[in-house]
C-alpha cells in the first residue's frame, strides 16, 4: 500500500501564515495585471509544497485473523428438558463450521450460576466481554450465544459494547408454560407465640389469559405439615405463620403443580423466621431459705426478659410459735391461683428444695404433672428433703420425675463430672472446664449429692461414683430437668475457682424452652458459599446416611462422619439455586441456596424477547434451535449479517504493518531548480 504523507519543515501554523501571505501577493499581482504573476505563483507554490515535506510511503501488510466468540449458557435453567443436549450439539456443530472459515480465531466461554448469596442470575454478557477484553474492536467478527434466552445482564441497545453481529441460538421450545411461587415480603423476626406475616404470589406464566384462578399452597414448619390453603393465582396474598419457639423457625411453602409445568423448582420457597421471646414467665418456689436461694433469684432477675414470680415457704403449717396472725407480715401461699388458674401461663416452673408439708394439696401436684405432659417445663433442684419422707417424689409428681430417691444423702467433696451422654448432649457438651480426653474437670468441688436411681431420661452429669447429678427427660409434650444437689451456688460464689453455673442453668432453661440449638436429636443443613454442610446431632452410637435431594430433583446419598461426641457431619456441593432437602429416614430438614427469590428460577421459560433488541442493534438475529441450526457465512462490513436460514460474521480485513519504506516526493535540488526557474521566468516577463 502506497500513500503520500507530509512531514512539515516548519510548524504548521507558520506554514499556514506563509501560505496566506503568498496568496495575498499572488492575488494582488493578478489584480494589477502584473506580467509574470503566474510564474511568481508557481514559485510560491513549489516553495510551500517543499516546506510541507511531502513523502511517498510504501507499507507492507500482514493480515490479522478476526475473532469470533461462542458463549454457551450452562446455567441452572439450561438443565430443563433437552436444552443442554440441544445446546451442546449446536456448540459442536458451530465449532466445526467456524473451523472451516479461513482467517478466523474462535474463542469459547460459558456462563454458570452458583448457589451464593448474590442474585445475579445468568451473566452471559459479562462472560462475552471478558472473552473479548484483549481484542481490538476492528478484529471482532461477532459472537454466537447459545442460551435459553433467560439472560439477566442484557444491556440496552444504546449501551451495548459489542459492535459486531450478535447471533443468538435459543435452546428450548416456544410457548412453554410454568407455575411460579414468589415470596414478596417476609418478616425476619417475630415474638414467640405470635404470628409472622408473609406476602406471596402464585403466577401461571404463559397462561395469564385463562386457566386456574386459585392454587393449593402447602405449608410446613420445621419439617412438620402445617396444613394447606387456597390462594388466588396472579394476586398478592398475605398469610400468617405462627412462631412456636425461639431461634430459627423454618417455614416451607409449596404451590401445587399448575396445569402445565416446565419445572417444580420455582414452586417452592423457604423462609426463616427468628423467634424472639417477649417475656419469659418463670415461677420459682423455694421450699425454705438456704444459701443457694439468692443465686437462683439473682440469675433469673439478671435477665430483663424474664418475669419472675418467686415464693419462699417461711412459715409451714407445722410451725407453732404462738405469733398472732394479725402480727405476721407474710402472705398466704396462693396455691390455687398459681397451680390451677394460671399454671398454664408460666413458661417454666422451678421447685428449689421444695418439700411436701401439706401446703400444696396433692391434686395440685397432679396439675403440675399434667402441665408437663401437655408441653410445660419443670426444673427440680433437690436438697436433703428429696431423700426424706416429705419428698415430692411421694406425690403424683413422681409420674414425671426421672430420678427415684434412694433415701441417701451423700456428703463429702467431689467434682461434678460430665458423663459420656453429657459429652454428646448440647446442654453440657461445651461447658467450659468440663472433663475431656481423660482429664479431670477444672471447676470447683461440691459437697453434697442426693442419692437416686435414674428411671427415665439421660444422665448428663454425675459424681465420681456414677451417681446421677443432672438428668433430663421428655415427658409427653413437655420437658423436665432434675438437679440432685443444692450446691450449684458454690460455683456462683467462685469457690475453688467456681464453675459455669450461669451457663449451665441458662442452657437448661433454653433446653426446657425447646431451643432448637440445644436439641440432642436434630438434623440441620446450612450453605456457605458453594458448600452444603449437613449436621446430625444424636445420642446414638451410629446414624444412618442422609439422602439429599437437589433443587433439580436428583438425589444423592451421603454417609455421615463422626465429627465429635454427639455430632455427625457430611458435606456436598451446592451448585444449584433453590431448595435442598435432607432426610435420614427419621428426621428431615430443608435449606435454600441463593436469595429468597433468585433471578435464575424467576422465569425458566425459553424466550427470544430478552436478547432480540441487542441482536437487532448489532445487525445480528435470533434463531430457535428447534428449527435447525442456521448456516454460517462471512460478510463484509456494512453488509447484512442475517437471513432466514443463515447467520453472518463480519470479515473485517484487519492487518498489521510489517515493513515501511518512504522517500521524498520532491527532492530539494528539484524544488530549488523549479523555484529559481520560475523566478527567472517572472523577471523576464516583467522586463518586456
Amino acid at each position: 500500500m502506497t500513500r503520500i504523507v507530509f512531514a512539515p519543515v516548519l510548524p504548521v501554523s507558520l506554514l499556514a501564515a506563509l501560505a496566506a501571505v503568498a496568496l495575498l501577493i499572488i492575488a494582488y499581482s493578478f489584480y494589477v495585471r502584473a506580467r509574470g504573476a503566474w510564474a511568481r505563483g508557481l514559485a510560491f507554490a513549489v516553495l510551500l509544497f517543499a516546506l510541507a515535506g511531502p513523502l511517498l510511503v510504501t507499507e507492507k501488510h500482514s493480515p490479522l485473523p478476526d475473532v469470533a466468540v461462542i458463549v454457551t449458557d450452562r446455567s441452572q435453567s439450561m438443565a430443563l428438558g433437552r436444552r443442554t443436549q440441544m445446546a451442546e450439539a449446536a456448540r459442536a456443530q458451530v465449532r466445526r463450521l467456524l473451523a472451516q472459515q479461513p482467517g478466523l480465531v474462535v474463542r469459547e466461554t460459558s456462563v454458570t450460576t452458583t448457589a451464593t448469596g448474590e442474585n445475579n442470575g445468568t451473566q452471559a454478557f459479562a462472560a462475552l466481554n471478558a472473552a473479548l477484553a484483549d481484542v481490538a474492536p476492528n478484529r471482532v467478527a461477532g459472537a454466537i450465544m447459545i442460551t435459553d434466552g433467560q439472560v439477566h445482564d442484557a444491556p440496552s441497545p444504546q449501551t451495548l459494547s459489542l459492535h459486531a453481529p450478535l447471533q443468538v441460538l435459543v435452546a428450548g421450545g416456544r410457548g412453554e408454560r410454568d407455575r411460579k411461587l414468589t415470596v414478596k415480603t417476609a418478616a425476619r423476626f417475630a415474638i414467640v407465640g405470635q404470628a409472622a406475616t408473609m406476602r406471596l404470589r402464585v403466577d401461571d406464566l404463559g397462561n395469564e389469559s385463562g386457566g386456574e384462578t386459585s392454587a393449593v399452597l402447602d405449608i410446613r414448619i420445621d419439617g412438620k405439615p402445617f396444613g394447606s390453603r387456597l390462594v388466588p393465582v396472579g394476586k398478592d396474598t398475605d398469610i400468617r405463620i405462627p412462631v412456636a419457639h425461639e431461634g430459627e423457625n423454618l417455614v416451607e411453602l409449596s404451590a401445587a403443580p399448575g396445569p402445565a409445568e416446565l419445572t417444580l423448582q420455582n414452586n417452592h420457597a423457604v423462609v426463616t423466621v427468628s423467634g424472639v421471646r417477649d417475656r419469659l414467665r418463670v415461677l420459682l418456689v423455694s421450699g425454705e431459705p438456704h444459701a443457694g436461694e439468692r443465686v437462683w433469684r439473682n440469675l433469673l432477675k439478671a435477665d430483663p426478659s424474664v418475669d419472675l414470680i418467686h415464693f419462699t415457704i417461711l412459715r409451714p403449717p407445722d410451725k407453732q410459735d404462738s405469733t398472732p396472725i394479725n402480727e405476721l407480715s407474710l402472705i398466704a401461699f396462693p396455691y390455687r391461683e398459681l397451680f390451677q388458674e394460671k399454671l398454664g401461663s408460666f413458661d417454666l416452673v422451678v421447685f428449689d428444695r421444695y418439700r411436701e408439708r401439706g401446703i400444696l394439696p396433692l391434686a395440685y401436684f397432679q396439675n403440675i404433672a399434667s402441665y408437663v405432659q401437655d408441653g410445660g417445663a419443670l426444673l427440680i433442684s433437690s436438697g436433703p428433703e428429696f431423700a426424706g419422707p416429705e419428698s415430692i417424689y411421694r406425690t403424683p409428681l413422681s409420674q414425671v420425675l426421672p430420678v427415684q430417691p434412694t433415701g441417701q444423702v451423700i456428703t463429702g467433696p467431689f467434682k461434678p463430672v460430665v458423663t459420656p451422654d453429657g459429652l454428646a448432649h448440647p446442654v453440657t457438651r461445651e461447658l467450659a472446664g468440663r472433663n475431656q480426653d481423660k482429664m479431670p474437670p477444672a471447676w470447683g468441688r461440691w459437697f453434697r449429692i442426693i442419692g437416686g436411681n435414674k428411671v427415665a431420661g439421660q444422665s448428663l452429669m454425675a459424681d465420681a461414683a456414677g451417681r446421677p447429678l443432672l438428668v433430663l427427660d421428655r415427658v409427653g409434650k413437655g420437658r423436665i430437668a432434675e438437679l440432685m444437689s443444692d450446691q450449684t451456688w458454690l460455683w456462683a460464689r467462685g469457690f475453688e475457682g467456681g464453675g459455669p453455673q450461669a451457663e449451665l442453668l441458662r442452657r437448661l432453661a433454653h433446653w426446657l424452652m425447646k431451643e432448637p440449638e440445644l436439641e440432642a436429636e436434630s438434623l440441620a443443613a446450612d450453605i456457605t458459599g458453594n458448600e452444603l454442610r449437613i449436621t446430625r446431632r444424636t445420642m446414638a452410637a451410629q446414624t444412618p446416611p442422609v439422602t439429599l435431594t437437589l433443587p433439580s430433583g436428583k438425589s444423592v446419598v451421603l454417609p455421615l462422619s463422626h465429627a465429635e461426641p454427639g455430632v455427625w457431619r457430611a458435606t456436598a456441593k451446592a451448585d444449584e439455586m433453590g431448595l435442598y432437602r435432607a432426610s435420614d429416614g427419621i428426621l428431615s430438614t430443608v435449606t435454600a441456596a441463593g436469595p429468597l427469590n433468585p433471578k435464575e428460577v424467576a422465569d425458566m421459560r425459553a424466550t427470544a424477547e430478552v436478547l432480540e433488541p441487542d441482536a437487532a442493534a448489532t445487525g445480528g438475529s435470533v434463531h430457535w434451535l428447534e428449527d435447525g441450526l442456521p448456516d454460517i457465512r462471512r460478510v463484509e462490513p456494512g453488509d447484512s449479517a442475517n437471513g432466514d436460514k443463515w447467520i453472518g460474521l463480519r470479515a473485517n480485513g484487519a492487518y498489521r504493518a510489517t515493513a515501511l519504506e518512504q522517500q521524498k516526493l520532491l527532492p530539494q535540488w528539484l524544488a530549488l531548480l523549479i523555484i529559481v526557474g520560475a523566478l527567472l521566468l517572472a523577471w523576464r516577463l516583467e522586463g518586456r
